[in-house]
């Protein structure tokens, strides 16, 4: 008995054709999931590359956060007198720069992402937004050993973290939040335009200054205050403050304006990364 006609036919091999996209595209966001194993390992391969052949490995994950906050409590705490919200001024310095310094590493490095992955691009077809996402991703590990250093200065000065420390995750995933959508712009700049790798080092500087971490926000008077929750590091920062000490209000508003402003330069810079990845693998 032979089978029916169709039977070859359903068996057959099935081909995928890949073409460049026109117009401006949809996220697909399901590739992401789809591709969840090639997120872990590029993660972990940036994990690992980062501390190859270095004297001190993962200790520069603490001493980053650490010598700046030396720095600013000899200037801004001891000269400047800047006011500390009640806490000793090296914690409070250091609450800030633990996700200061995870928001500031995955932007300088998802910048560059694209172009230091060119052999990978060019070479495998796979969703290219996979390659600053794990850069960002890889971060976590050094926020952790920054935040394990935290701890142990808050005990080192006799404090409890407040039971608002379970919002803690809030706060860092909307570090991450503006750290990914930021990058996402810098990285398919950078593809097309090389010198933006130039201004980063200036961009983050500014920032640097720009975000309370020298400082508290409640310098700032109303409405002032609010407005300058559309810095997403304001809210982040103020925000993994009141988590951990409880020493002041809770910055609803401010926290509300960051998360608005970081979730439009995640979807802007999504959709901006998602058009011009039809060029990438020509032009990288």
């Amino acid at each position: 008995m032979t089978s029916p006609p169709h039977a070859a036919v359903s068996d057959a091999p099935r081909a995928i054709r890949i073409q460049r996209s026109r117009g401006w595209v949809s996220l697909k966001l399901g590739d992401l999931w789809a591709y969840r194993e090639l997120v872990y390992f590029l993660t972990w391969r940036d994990v690992k590359v980062r501390y190859k052949q270095t004297v001190l490995g993962a200790a520069w994950a603490i001493l980053q956060p650490l010598l700046t906050m030396l720095v600013f409590s000899l200037f801004f705490g001891k000269l400047a007198k800047v006011p500390s919200e009640g806490v000793p001024y090296p914690v409070f310095t250091l609450a800030a720069l633990v996700p200061w310094t995870f928001f500031s590493n995955g932007l300088t490095q998802s910048s560059n992402s694209l172009v230091g992955n060119a052999n990978l691009i060019t070479k495998v077809y796979f969703p290219r937004l996979i390659v600053p996402v794990a850069t960002i991703l890889s971060g976590v590990i050094d926020f952790v050993l920054a935040f394990v250093v935290l701890l142990a200065m808050m005990a080192y000065y006799h404090l409890t973290p407040a039971t608002t420390v379970v919002w803690l995750p809030l706060f860092l995933l909307l570090a991450l939040v503006a750290s990914l959508g930021t990058g996402l712009w810098l990285s398919a700049m950078n593809v097309q335009f090389r010198d933006v790798r130039y201004t980063v080092p200036f961009l983050t500087q500014f920032w640097l200054f720009a975000t309370p971490i020298a400082y508290p926000s409640s310098l700032l008077h109303e409405p002032w205050r609010t407005l300058f929750g559309l810095n997403p590091m304001v809210g982040a920062v103020e925000g993994f403050r009141w988590a951990l000490f409880g020493t002041m209000a809770a910055p609803v508003a401010v926290v509300a304006m960051s998360f608005a402003t970081a979730l439009v330069v995640l979807v802007t810079g999504a959709l901006y990364f998602r058009r011009m990845e039809r060029t990438f693998a020509d032009i990288v």
